[in-house]
């Protein structure tokens, strides 16, 4: 929308004159009649340019003229001469100050020409394409001015002008219909662009400084510029509104600067006189009493005026556009208003203009709202609270609320602003107002939780309070009172809250404020090591758990850093210095931690929970840093873990334990040749303890142990599981001790529990060692021979397992089983053809079988007691573990089902729960339906279609039985409504679903007419009613494919059963009508409800199509190609055009896909009929 500018050429009269400012160089007089002047357009603008060259030739020659040294300080650099305004400023800020001078220059000499230059200069950076004419305005009467201020639109021309007055001209600006629609300089993209706003800014700044010591008192000037800017400010055109919107406040900030240079030079000048006036009477000079008397009074007069310019600006600009509909607009006004507020704070710091900041807070946009927010953090930290009490009353519960504001920026200045509330004010915010402020720190907006980690710093932890040395007490003394102030004010924070315990979430908010606290180990440590100094200081229990969290979460942090799970979208890249910084830090604790853990180690080895946290920190240490110069720290260490392990069985500790030989054993360690041999020796003795006592325990094929030996066997089997999962022990033969186990329980019983379920594990841990190892070299056939009897043989165990008395055994070994099954499949896919012969294995009919009764009987549970009904308060702590442990078997289940381990139609018994356990389980087993149908389409239309037929059936059967209430049944509503569901998860693409849709059709038709004769046959096939189930699925078939559909059911129903009237026959009605989409009368749907036991069986009614009679003769409508009932329009895109006109034919229908065979790969599908992939 940018016309290229060039040079202006004008020509003014005194009186009744008309000049023609354009920014497409077209200048011509203007007759008072439109119509002639639209005859003479060409003629003008012929003028124009002749005018525009011969004013360029003298533009070029004057030494004084308006662009005159802009122009030449541009040349000397190389660049196109510059002609405009427009042009000048958009070149950039380093001709800024010459052109602004070239145009006082040039007003000084001529000001009606250089006015015109300058208001040009605003059209044209509004993106006017179009045409700036001013006359002189003469005295009239005040209603003749006012029938001139229009804004309309020219149908004789098809051009919009907007005529005002500007004194002393009335304006009037032309312009073509699209500039509504187009871009304009201020919102164009690209750094250009971006670079123009600022320059365009600065202009307007530079203009006012460098007018504010002649011209703009004249009267005459700014008394035009800001009627223009209000006019323009306040039209309709977007790009007029907004350009002069912001040039009128930043004329009004330049403004502020002019007021206050004259607030100094007042003040000056009134020092001046009170020192003059002190002197004596003989020494005073009462000439120049009078002479800074007069300059005082003319300072003062200038700034009474340009305080009234000001007010003028305010009030005809800003207090009609900072409620404009345009964002941009409103964010403008409030940016400057806090900026003349903190600038000119005697005139505008007040409760009449800070409430309109307070009043945008809750502003719709989000920009908005950030620069309410960001100015009022610079009115506080400038001090200026005291005048801002009555604002900071009425609006604090609005700026406490923004920390919850949707958008992230804008809650965090919100934070901040509260930050500077807080040290500005002491008393604003109340305790209860920081609590509430200081939970953020558990948000899950990384930024956002710390600021609100700086923000609890800065007023809890950073307080010179807290800590009080004793008199004579050392450095090191006052550094750990100052450490212990601090930490229990922490922990003051942290038991207090009721809602939130995770330590780690509160140490990754406070690391960027509070490093140095928490990177201070030594410190740390010293607060859980014994201190005879300061007995009186020592933590008690529950303080020294929180410090080890503590401890352990800010070992965590230096090691591995942000983000926590649930605090970014992935692993945060660092740069080389952030690298640098966490190996030094690696460094740090290794050195210390590896000295002083085995004191803590050995301090705590009776509290697990303790002694939990503490053994993960060796997970952390930096293994190149390590050297042979702490190898007795390294054996302290060793040996305090092989107490720690003897001593205790909780798993979480057996895990840490485990993990830390892990990290100590690594290959590449320096103390490796340390660390191993401890572990082995420890395994060793486990197994030799195990083996032991199962030969003294399972005699004549019995378990016999007394109570001590089963829980010695426990306890084992308990530690060689926790170290198997972090390292593989194989070679130990771990899995012939489970195996010992679970022969005897399976043969003869008695085996406790608690033992079963660690033999299975250990079992299945080592199983899955052996898959995740096989194939890593040459593989011969014995060796997979001998894997595949392994895992049949641990499958077989499981198998009978899932029989077991116990319900947690029976659990416990149908997750072992799954494991195992998966990690299978896993291996058989990223199986290398080189490696040799792979492992093989098929679960038989009969596992596969009995995963699926576990499945509905300890999955879809307690039938009565649907979901639906149950309230929030009703899930207590016992249904919630129960329905997590039913999550994981199903979740267990469809896991199997999607890697291909068990047949796809074995899903049809989970799928037929989707509606009766929605809330339960409905995003589990959507998800399945969506995978299973990424694997195969086909086969996954073939299962939903059994799993309704199924459902169908058994409903049937119910009802023939007479057995019209049983709980086991599904209602014929429900099945209806499920039938609804599956069709939804089919999408909007109805081409990539094509081919399976049809195929639901075609099965469900040949279901129903199966047997059906139709010359001897008088009464409806008995399962007609399953058409009405089937209805649920017209609505995702093309068209065409309709048509192919309606084809396909007359040749198994024929045309005199289709337009059969009577009762039985109404459900094959109203699946007519679906697929004809119109509507046939109200007895179809009465006789699905009587088929329902007269149950109400149409749930949705408005989603399904009405049923409406129609003759023969309508239905021959309906089947001709050219005409379709305009009811049933589907939206179609322009791709899918042309896939959508071929419909299935009839040929294809009965032979493709009403065949039995296993669908066609995609390959083989005809694509000129049926285009999968649209």
């Amino acid at each position: 929308m940018i016309a290229e500018p060039t040079l202006l050429s004008r020509s003014v009269q005194k009186e009744n004159s008309v000049v023609d400012v354009s920014s497409c160089a077209s200048v011509h007089h203007v007759s008072s009649e439109r119509n002639e002047n639209r005859q003479k357009t060409v003629r003008g603008k012929r003028k124009a340019r002749e005018c525009s060259e011969n004013a360029k030739r003298k533009h070029s020659k004057s030494s004084n003229g308006s662009l005159g040294r802009a122009e030449n300080e541009q040349l000397k650099n190389g660049d196109v001469e510059a002609v405009t305004l427009f042009e000048v400023v958009s070149m950039g800020r380093n001709a800024m100050q010459a052109v602004v001078d070239d145009w006082i220059d040039a007003y000084t000499g001529d000001r009606d020409t250089a006015l015109l230059d300058l208001i040009s200069f605003f059209i044209q950076c509004s993106g006017c394409k179009g045409m700036v004419t001013a006359e002189m305005f003469q005295s009239k009467k005040g209603t003749d001015v006012m029938s001139k201020m229009v804004e309309d639109l020219d149908e004789d021309t098809g051009l919009q002008y907007k005529k005002f007055l500007a004194f002393p001209w009335i304006l009037t600006v032309t312009w073509p219909l699209d500039m509504d629609s187009g871009e304009y300089p201020l919102i164009m993209s690209g750094l250009y662009w971006k670079r123009f706003r600022s320059h365009f800014c600065e202009f307007v700044s530079v203009l006012v400084a460098q007018c504010q010591n002649c011209v703009i008192f004249d009267g005459y000037l700014l008394n035009t510029l800001i009627s223009l800017l209000t006019e323009l400010s306040d039209s309709r055109v977007r790009a007029f509104r907004h350009t002069c919107t912001l040039a009128a406040v930043k004329l009004l900030s330049a403004l502020v600067n002019v007021a206050l240079n004259l607030s100094v030079s007042v003040d000056n000048s009134q020092r001046l006189y009170e020192v003059e006036l002190a002197k004596m009477a003989s020494k005073r000079a009462s000439p120049r009493l009078d002479r800074i008397q007069r300059k005082i009074s003319e300072l003062q007069d200038r700034k009474c005026e340009i305080e009234n310019m000001m007010d003028a600006i305010f009030k005809g600009v800003f207090l009609k556009r900072y409620r404009d509909v345009i964002p941009e607009i409103r964010a403008i006004c409030m940016e400057e208003l806090t900026v003349w507020m903190k600038l000119y704070s005697s005139v505008f710091l007040n409760d009449s203009y800070l409430k309109y900041v307070g009043w945008m807070m809750h502003d719709k946009q989000p920009d908005v709202r950030l620069k309410c927010v960001l100015g009022l953090q610079a009115l506080y930290q400038d001090q200026s609270s005291s005048k801002m009490d009555l604002f900071t009353i009425r609006f604090k519960e609005r700026m406490i609320s923004m920390t919850l504001d949707k958008d992230h920026e804008v809650a965090i200045q919100a934070m901040r602003l509260l930050m500077v509330i807080s040290q500005s004010c002491e008393d604003v915010l109340s305790p209860d107002d920081h609590k509430n402020v200081f939970q953020f720190v558990y948000c899950s907006h990384r930024p956002l939780a710390t600021t609100a980690g700086e923000f609890l710093y800065n007023r809890l932890l950073s307080n010179h309070e807290l800590s009080k040395p004793r008199d004579g007490a050392s450095d090191q003394e006052r550094h750990r009172g100052l450490v212990l102030a601090r930490v229990r004010a922490l922990i003051h924070f942290h038991t207090e809250n009721e809602l939130h315990q995770q330590v780690l979430y509160l140490v990754d908010s406070l690391w960027d404020s509070a490093g140095a606290l928490l990177k201070d180990w030594t410190g740390l440590t010293s607060l859980l090591l014994p201190h005879t100094s300061c007995q009186e200081q020592a933590l008690s229990s529950a303080e020294e758990a929180f410090v080890i969290e503590l401890m352990l979460a800010s070992v965590r942090q230096a090691a591995e850093g942000p983000p926590l799970s649930g605090r970014g979208a992935g692993k945060k890249v660092i740069n080389t210095k952030e690298k640098k910084l966490q190996i030094d830090d690696c460094t740090k604790l290794t050195e210390h931690f590896i000295k002083v853990l085995p004191e803590l180690l050995s301090k705590y080895s009776e509290d697990a929970e303790k002694l939990t946290s503490l053994l993960k920190i060796p997970q952390y240490f930096q293994t190149d840093t390590c050297d042979h110069e702490n190898s007795q720290c390294v054996q302290a260490l060793l040996a305090e873990l092989e107490a720690a392990v003897d001593r205790h069985t909780d798993a979480g500790l057996l895990e840490a334990t485990a993990r830390s030989y892990q990290s100590l054993c690594a290959q590449d360690l320096p103390w490796h040749s340390l660390a191993r041999p401890s572990f082995d020796r420890l395994i060793q003795h486990w197994t030799d303890t195990l083996g032991t006592r199962l030969g003294e325990s399972l005699s004549d094929g019995c378990f016999t142990a007394n109570e001590d030996s089963t829980l010695e066997i426990l306890s084992t089997l308990k530690k060689l599981n926790a170290f198997d999962i972090a390292q593989d022990l194989s070679k130990w033969s771990l899995y012939e001790l489970g195996t010992r186990l679970l022969d005897v329980e399976i043969k003869h019983g008695g085996l406790p529990m608690e033992v079963t379920i660690e033999a299975l594990r250990c079992m299945c841990s080592c199983i899955l060692w052996k898959l995740n190892t096989f194939g890593e070299g040459l593989t011969s056939r014995e060796s997979a021979l001998q894997q595949r009897s392994q895992l049949r043989a641990f499958c077989e165990k499981c198998h009978r397992c899932l029989s077991h008395a116990e319900q947690l055994v029976r659990e416990q070994a149908f997750m072992f089983l799954s494991d195992v099954l998966i990690a299978h499949n896993y291996q058989l896919q990223m199986w290398d053809s080189s490696a040799g012969t792979p492992l093989l294995y098929t679960p038989d009919p009969k596992l596969q079988k009995a995963l699926l009764s576990f499945v509905v009987e300890h999955v879809f549970t307690s039938p009565e007691q649907d979901t639906h009904s149950f309230s929030e308060s009703e899930c207590g702590d016992g249904r919630l573990e129960d329905l997590h442990r039913r999550r994981n078997l199903l979740a267990a289940y469809c896991k199997l089902i999607v890697h291909s381990v068990l047949e796809m139609s074995m899903a049809a018994e989970v799928f037929k729960q989707y509606v009766k356990y929605y809330n339960d389980f409905g995003d589990i087993i959507k998800e399945t339906l969506n995978r299973t149908r990424q694997m195969d389409k086909m086969e996954s239309a073939r299962t939903l279609v059994q799993c309704l037929q199924q459902l169908y059936l058994r409903l049937k059967q119910e009802q023939d039985r007479g057995n019209t209430c049983s709980s086991r049944v599904q209602t014929y509503s429900s099945i209806k409504e499920l039938a609804r569901r599956f069709s939804l998860t089919f999408g909007w693409d109805q081409i990539k679903s094509r081919e399976s849709l049809a195929m639901i059709h075609r099965d469900s038709i040949e279901f129903v007419f199966k047997g059906f004769v139709q010359q001897s046959e008088k009464h409806s096939p008995p399962y007609i009613s399953y058409l009405t189930i089937l209805s649920e699925f017209s609505s995702k078939l093309l068209k065409p494919d309709k048509k192919t559909i309606y084809s396909y059911l007359q040749k198994f129903a024929g045309e005199q059963v289709i337009n059969n009237r009577d009762e039985s026959w109404m459900p094959l009605i109203y699946y007519r009508a679906s697929l004809m989409g119109t509507a046939e009368g109200e007895d179809s749907i009465s006789f699905i409800s009587s088929d329902t036991n007269k149950q109400p069986s149409l749930t949705n009614r408005s989603r399904s199509p009405s049923v409406k009679q129609v003759n023969s003769e309508g239905d021959q409508r309906f089947l001709s190609p050219s005409s379709e009932p305009k009811g049933n329009k589907l939206l179609k895109s322009s791709e899918d055009s042309k896939v959508q006109q071929a419909p299935l034919s009839r040929e294809q229908l009965t032979s493709s896909l009403v065949s039995d065979k296993a669908p066609r790969s995609s390959d083989e599908v005809d694509v000129d009929t049926v285009d999968i992939d649209g």
